[in-house]
């Protein structure tokens, strides 16, 4: 698992000049780099300057993966600032070449006119904990995404938390935007026989191409949250699907969407895979 650590440090920008900062990767032991990292990274840049408001909607296009191997520079154009609402691009690159490019919906806190919530779905109790250094995950049924002979139907829970993450607003989505991004390819899986996780890069091309967080209430990162996520759809190679996150006291936090690639990987001449 990743540590805590090594996220809050891939989470500090260093600064180039006007809305130009560097930052660098987490080893997560893969040859590209983990799309929640570029999430997360995204939403804390967007913020530098807007202290009085919380990032609401992050909306990421990935255009080509990042290597673990080098720095990457992000680029923050600054759209809109008023008193409640602000918008931001944000470009990731590396090596002049753009990985992903996002859109940033910041607000401030505004009173309630009219309130409702999605009710948390039956999980169960959350594991004891958290504890530890290191990025918690529990997947609800002790269900195996890698195992292509597990067959179930397009839904998976997964209970996550960030042990000794500071109790800090921004960093606490910025933490979440990072947890969303990694099971939904596998929770589209589920249900075919044979396809699994442990052939992704393998026989099997997958990757995110966007994703969409939007935030609704306040969490704290380092406690236990619950992932309630559902495949809505695969076929042309392609797959959508939607998570809702919860605190254990029930409370409806923040939803996502996310679009990706899940496809046969094609076969060079010499019979070596490629994408």
């Amino acid at each position: 698992m990743v540590a805590v650590q090594a996220v809050l440090e891939s989470l500090r920008l260093v600064p180039l000049g006007e809305g130009r900062y560097q930052a660098e990767n987490i080893d997560t032991g893969h040859p590209v780099v983990f799309g929640g990292q570029l999430l997360a990274q995204s939403m804390v840049a967007a913020l530098v300057g807007q202290d009085d408001k919380a990032v609401k909607t992050l909306h990421t296009v990935f255009a080509r993966a990042a290597s673990p191997d080098g720095a990457l520079d992000i680029d923050v154009d600054a759209v809109h600032s008023g008193r409640s609402l602000a918008s931001s691009t944000v470009t990731i690159s590396q090596r002049d070449r753009i990985c992903t490019r996002s859109t940033v919906l910041m607000s401030a806190e505004e009173p309630d006119l009219i309130r409702h919530a999605e009710p948390a779905p039956d999980a169960g109790a959350p594991p004891a904990g958290p504890e530890g250094d290191e990025w918690a995950v529990h997947v609800v049924g002790g269900v195996d995404l890698g195992d292509p002979s597990q067959v179930g139907p397009p839904e998976l829970g997964v209970w996550t938390a960030f042990p000794g993450a500071p109790d800090d607003g921004a960093l606490s989505r910025a933490l979440l935007a990072f947890a969303t991004d990694g099971f939904l390819i596998g929770t589209a899986m589920r249900p075919h026989e044979g396809v699994g996780q442990a052939q992704a890069h393998v026989s099997i091309s997958t990757g995110v191409l966007s994703h969409t967080i939007t935030f609704h209430e306040p969490f704290d990162a380092a406690q236990w949250l619950l992932v309630s996520q559902r495949s809505l759809y695969a076929g042309h190679g392609r797959s959508y699907g939607r998570g809702d996150v919860y605190r254990t006291d029930g409370q409806l936090v923040a939803s996502f969407v996310q679009d990706s690639m899940i496809r046969a990987m094609a076969e060079r001449k010499s019979g070596a895979a490629t994408m």
